[in-house]
């Protein structure tokens, strides 16, 4: 249980205490004990069992386990044993990809080895040490020390602190990083404001502390948002597709086979046999091979996107990309780069200048103390620059949270030159003059309150200033004083951004132009919001906060979160219910986020996205993770799920009208036919030669247009598919029919081999013919895997497993009334798609 609640303001004897701590820190023993109590300073999101419970969840899997029982209940055990094999296979692929993804990104944690600096001792008795320990053994009491560049690995509360600085940004959002100390009078109104409490994710910019552990692992701040990682998440746009193309196809089977029972058991008496053609309906509605072939496709996505340095997680998630009509940012990381930036120099009047940056410049470069994010952004932006000439440093006086300021004086040519940059709030007041228009002028009464609202407004749009202060004089007998920060020039400001990071815009124009609208969620202010949005290419226009979604029904926030473009002043929890608006309002929505306070939201959407820089939790919940700060391949990932699902349509589409076509023959044959025009063996075999060829087509290309928009699975466009192209194809195989009963005589043997032909034939014919609106070569894969399911087809009547099957040997004479058959149907397929019934993937 988190110790946060009460200690954030206590005094330091009084967190000791509870904390069963003191000053020299836990002795070894003590360390071990609560290590084994507590558990590793680690979250576990428990993979393994995720893995396998979301590779076998699935309305295919389930179709199929129900008919295997089926077949296993008519001791058909061939039939049995194929669909069960098909269920493995299936659920044996999707385990390993998502295996092969999550080792990627536990590869990717491993890179870094996170340790903490600890006071400890031996013993009761003995001297307290410092040294550094894996961060997976703090436990709560340990003191540890905290200096620039640690990543805090526990939340812990401030004992000391000199000029400590942290960046909070993946727990709140903020762009700037904030001062923590020890606690000062009043409680804090947010735990997360309190100044003596640094949380568990966040990152040390500048200054040094040292604090006790609080909490760890699951017990933090992090902690708690981040399980949400390993819950379940809602139902994707996919997953509900799937879910009612899967009803679809069994309500089809609860009709048609009771149908089949009794119109054949009261024509011919026999209800065995009736039970047969019920059976032999089931098998003729149900694509056993359809997860494998789904799988298939998504397999084949997930490569394409891994040459792309995309790791996916989730392969659904694929697919969810296709149907994604707006996709939601974080901020800070994702859209911008998470750093300061030198942006440029202005005067008092905030026209660009020059001298600010040169000034600061000079002073980061001569500083002895350790370069802070301002300095470093300075020293990379204007290295090489020195406008203003150098000197030899004689005196400094460094940066803490009290000054707020830095100061070096530099000796040349016989004069002292006094440079101080810093808190506007700190030099200003420290000015008599200032630099304007190329003058020094008195800072008067109105110019420092025209410099204060510069910085307000500068300040309000996200961006920082550094105000640069200078005095030259004479060198001074003895050395300087902190007394000597005064009489000033104020020579301007250096401004500092957040960058947008390179190709983001070009991304969301990208995006925009393929049916993706683009939202921007933010735990920023909305000055910060809007700027960075407009930067990025995002219209702005209302600005909603946080506040506003408090205050907002459910009902009126789908409303507007359809409408509005930028939201800020988020918390995590906010963020998930406009993503949860959006779905509810019909829209499938992407996530692209980056710091634990996205996980909800991360875990809302239909499908989630991260960055490689992102937090672990936010790698744990999302389903795609983008190994390159290139976001332009998120444009890249759309096309290439609605490619994968233009593929995986085509199969799922035209296999359910032919088997339903399939169906409505046996429905018709068992009026006038005394046999099974074909027996369930068969048809698993002739849907498994079909099915195997239909693995190609996750090679296959795809309308452009079709890629133009986004694109989901649609019950309503497959119940369709099945009602004209079913009848359409049953009108060819009962002219089959009367080509070989009224022919060729046939009996049971030739009759049910001549249709076993014949329907694997039509079967792959209508896929090519029906592959694409535009007439265009299909891929090679796709050529080579018809004509290897056709010529299996054609000779399993004479091979030896045509004993097995029941099949016979094909009189020559029959091959011409096949060929003319299958023309026929090829030309009617592709008329009546063009005039009455165009396919999804068109």
């Amino acid at each position: 249980m988190t110790l946060l609640p009460g200690l954030h303001d206590a005094p330091a004897l009084t967190v000791f205490r509870q904390c069963g701590s003191s000053p020299k820190g836990l002795t070894e023993a003590e360390a071990a004990e609560r290590l084994a109590r507590h558990g590793e300073n680690r979250i576990d999101a428990g993979a393994g069992p995720r893995r396998l419970r979301d590779a076998a969840r699935s309305p295919f899997v389930a179709l199929l386990t129900g008919l295997a029982l089926v077949f296993a209940a008519l001791a058909d055990l061939r039939g049995s044993v194929t669909v069960t094999v098909m269920v493995v296979l299936s659920v044996l692929l999707r385990y390993w990809q998502q295996a092969r993804s999550d080792n990627a990104v536990a590869a990717l944690r491993n890179q870094v080895t996170m340790t903490a600096t600890v006071r400890r001792r031996a013993g009761e008795g003995h001297p307290a040490r410092e040294r550094e320990v894996p961060a997976a053994d703090l436990v709560p009491g340990d003191v540890v020390l905290l200096g620039p560049g640690d990543v805090v690995s526990a939340d812990v509360r401030v004992l000391t602190a000199a000029g400590l600085l942290v960046d909070q940004s993946t727990l709140t959002g903020e762009a700037l990083p904030v001062a923590k100390t020890p606690p000062r009078r009043g409680p804090a109104t947010d735990l997360l404001e309190a100044p003596a409490l640094v949380f568990a994710g966040t990152s040390v910019i500048g200054g040094t502390a040292t604090a006790v552990v609080l909490a760890t692992g699951a017990s933090t701040r992090f902690g708690s948002l981040a399980t949400a990682a390993g819950e379940r998440r809602a139902e994707s746009s996919f997953e509900a597709g799937v879910r009612r193309v899967g009803w679809t196809l069994i309500r089809f089977m609860l009709v048609m086979v009771p149908i089949v029972l009794v119109v054949n058991g009261t024509v011919t008496g026999s209800w065995e046999q009736a039970a047969m053609f019920a059976v032999a309906v089931a098998v003729g509605l149900t694509p056993e091979m359809l997860p494998v072939v789904v799988t298939t496709n998504l397999a084949r996505g997930a490569t394409v996107l891994s040459r792309q340095r995309v790791i996916v997680k989730r392969l659904d998630a694929i697919q969810d990309l296709a149907a994604m009509d707006v996709l939601c940012v974080d901020k800070t990381g994702t859209l911008t780069e998470d750093r300061a930036a030198f942006a440029h120099g202005i005067d008092l009047d905030g026209r660009p200048d020059g001298e600010p940056g040169a000034y600061a410049h000079l002073a980061a470069r001569l500083q002895s103390g350790p370069p802070d994010r301002l300095d470093e952004a300075i020293l990379d932006q204007l290295a090489g620059a020195d406008e203003v000439p150098g000197g030899a440093l004689v005196d400094e006086f460094g940066f803490d949270p009290r000054r707020r300021r830095t100061s070096v004086v530099v000796r040349r040519a016989g004069a002292d030159l006094f440079v101080t940059k810093g808190d506007p709030a700190e030099v200003i007041p420290r000015c008599t003059h200032a630099r304007r228009a190329g003058e020094v002028v008195a800072l008067t009464p109105g110019l420092r309150d025209a410099a204060a609202d510069l910085v307000r407004a500068h300040a309000g749009h996200g961006l920082r200033l550094l105000a640069v202060a200078a005095r030259e004089a004479p060198p001074k007998p003895r050395r300087y004083t902190e007394h000597d920060e005064t009489d000033l020039v104020l020579v301007g400001f250096a401004v500092f951004t957040d960058p947008v990071r390179d190709g983001a815009a070009e991304t969301v124009a990208s995006l925009a132009a393929r049916g993706v609208a683009i939202k921007l969620l933010t735990g920023d202010n909305q000055h910060v919001a809007a700027r960075v949005a407009a930067e990025a290419g995002i219209a702005v226009g209302e600005v909603v906060l946080g506040s506003d979604v408090d205050s907002t029904g459910d009902a009126t926030l789908r409303v507007l979160a359809g409408r509005a473009t930028v939201f800020a002043r988020l918390t995590p929890a906010h963020k998930a219910r406009v993503v949860r608006a959006l779905r509810e309002g019909g829209h499938a929505v992407g996530f692209l986020g980056d710091g634990v306070n996205d996980v909800a939201a991360l875990r809302a959407a239909d499908v989630g996205i991260a960055p490689d820089t992102a937090t672990d939790a936010a790698k744990d919940a999302a389903d795609l993770v983008l190994l390159d700060r290139d976001l332009s391949v998120l444009a890249n990932g759309v096309v290439e799920g609605r490619r994968t699902l233009a593929n995986t349509l085509k199969y799922v589409t035209t296999t359910a009208a032919s088997n339903f076509g399939n169906v409505l023959t046996v429905l018709a044959a068992s009026a006038f036919l005394p046999f099974l025009p074909i027996l369930p063996i068969q048809l698993v075999a002739s849907n498994l030669l079909y099915d195997l060829a239909q693995l190609a087509l996750a090679w296959d290309r795809v309308d452009e247009a079709y890629l133009a928009r986004p694109r989901r699975w649609d019950a309503r466009g497959l119940a369709t598919s099945m009602l004209v192209f079913g009848p359409l194809s049953s009108v060819f195989d009962l002219t089959t029919f009367a080509v070989l009963g009224r022919v060729f005589d046939a009996g049971p043997a030739l009759f049910r081999t001549g249709w076993f032909v014949e329907g694997l034939l039509s079967q792959v014919l209508v896929v090519l013919v029906l592959r694409g609106r535009a007439v265009f070569a299909p891929a090679r894969a796709v050529i080579a895997a018809a004509a290897a399911a056709t010529l299996a087809g054609v000779l399993l009547p004479v091979s030896p497993l045509a004993g097995a099957l029941r099949l016979q040997s094909l009189p020559v004479a029959y091959l011409p009334w096949l060929l003319v058959v299958l023309a026929a149907y090829a030309l009617a397929a592709r008329a009546v798609a063009r005039r009455f019934a165009r396919p999804a993937w068109w």
